[in-house]
């Protein structure tokens, strides 16, 4: 259960963070995440946050938002890389898609605290560049917000209480993921932008195909598995960090339908050991049509279980819920847990007591690199059982 600082996300403090300390802060990329949950809750948190500065490769959208939320005219961007040339800037959220390696690299070389969502990278290579610019210091927070759910907090202490990963015989896990325009319909998001510069657009596309070649190669049926593991999967990759450690073993995945319709994602099934001797199953089911995302999350022990249900993403008063089973006399008792904060906010709150303080991120650069490892090894077992060209980093392991 590495990088977690106590079960509830906030490290013993309450959700009001360090009392009256503001943090300076500058929000690289302007899409769906940054305007369904992060700007929101940095408006909703100006106890603890001032947003001082925006960048988004759309101009329009920059505007629009920078306004919207208070930011000076001048300092509603274009390129990430220019937020850090903010003065007094404290921390920095980057919000991007895609890899998150440079643009964390261009701020930890100018003392700027990161909090980036996930992946933290594409390629081990990039998170290895970063290590020596943290040389120890609690300065980045990879975004996976599920660790610091009120659920997933009451499951790890009950888990505790049982004896811990040692007690687990089985972890399922069963994502049920629409489409996107199907789970963000009843948003009102900012029109898709039009207006980015052609020459940005194509040197980041550029960049993104030089690293996922360098991750696994230039075959589309493996690089849409990765992207799938790592944009996604990692969400229960990192539950299983914190709860039973990362898998062991990867034995078995597969990838279906073989030629999935245009615009559309595979489904995806992967299962293997756990640490201490438990199995672990994850199946990850591209439905697009189906009416609401769901991800279950169920960890079997000898005397009952515990079910995690997290609801779509986008919606912050939607709380996860845990369910307890047991029956130590025989006979089954059910519990059920839900927190009254969001996982997203407490895990702001979790990044301001992290820069003010010090507090470790649940995942910082050890577990998201366990991430691109753990997804780096299912697309190489995915080679080996069905001979599908792997390249990169994860063909030489």
């Amino acid at each position: 259960m590495s990088e977690r600082s106590g079960y509830d996300g906030m490290s013993g403090r309450s959700a009001g963070g360090h009392g009256g300390e503001r943090l300076r802060v500058a929000v690289a990329g302007l899409g769906v995440i940054a305007q369904t949950v992060h700007l929101p809750l940095l408006e909703r948190r100006r106890d603890l946050f001032e947003l001082v500065a925006v960048a988004d490769l759309s101009p329009g959208r920059g505007h629009e938002l920078g306004g919207r939320y208070g930011v000076p005219e001048e300092c509603r961007l274009v390129d990430g890389a220019e937020l850090l040339d903010v003065a007094g800037l404290d921390a920095v959220l980057l919000l991007t898609s895609g890899s998150h390696g440079d643009l964390a690299a261009a701020a930890l070389r100018r003392d700027v605290p990161v909090f980036c969502e996930k992946p933290l990278a594409y390629t081990r290579a990039e998170a290895a560049e970063l290590a020596p610019l943290l040389a120890g210091d609690d300065r980045l927070m990879v975004g996976y917000m599920k660790q610091y759910d009120p659920a997933v907090a009451e499951l790890a202490r009950r888990l505790d209480r049982i004896g811990g990963a040692g007690a687990v015989h089985a972890v399922e896990v069963t994502v049920l993921h629409p489409s996107g325009e199907s789970q963000l319909a009843a948003h009102r998001l900012a029109p898709a932008p039009t207006d980015a510069d052609a020459e940005r657009v194509r040197a980041l596309r550029e960049r993104t195909d030089e690293l996922l070649t360098g991750a696994v190669g230039a075959d589309p049926t493996v690089r849409a598995l990765y992207q799938i593991m790592i944009n996604s999967v990692s969400h229960d990759l990192s539950l299983l960090r914190m709860l039973t450690g990362p898998p062991s073993t990867v034995e078995h995945v597969a990838l279906w339908p073989a030629a999935p319709a245009p615009g559309q994602e595979p489904s995806v099934e992967v299962g293997g050991e756990l640490p201490a001797g438990g199995r672990y199953g994850i199946r990850w089911l591209y439905l697009p049509d189906y009416p609401g995302y769901r991800e279950t999350v169920t960890l079997h022990h000898a005397r009952g279980s515990f079910e995690l249900v997290f609801p779509t993403p986008y919606r912050l008063d939607l709380p996860a819920t845990l369910t307890v089973r047991d029956g130590d006399d025989g006979t089954e008792r059910r519990c059920v847990h839900q927190g009254t904060v969001s996982a997203f906010e407490r895990e702001l709150v979790a990044f301001h007591a992290m820069v003010t303080g010090g507090t470790p991120a649940r995942t910082g650069l050890a577990g998201g690199t366990a991430d691109i490892v753990s997804s780096q090894q299912v697309v190489r077992r995915f080679g080996q059982l069905t001979g599908a060209a792997v390249g990169g980093e994860a063909a030489t392991g």
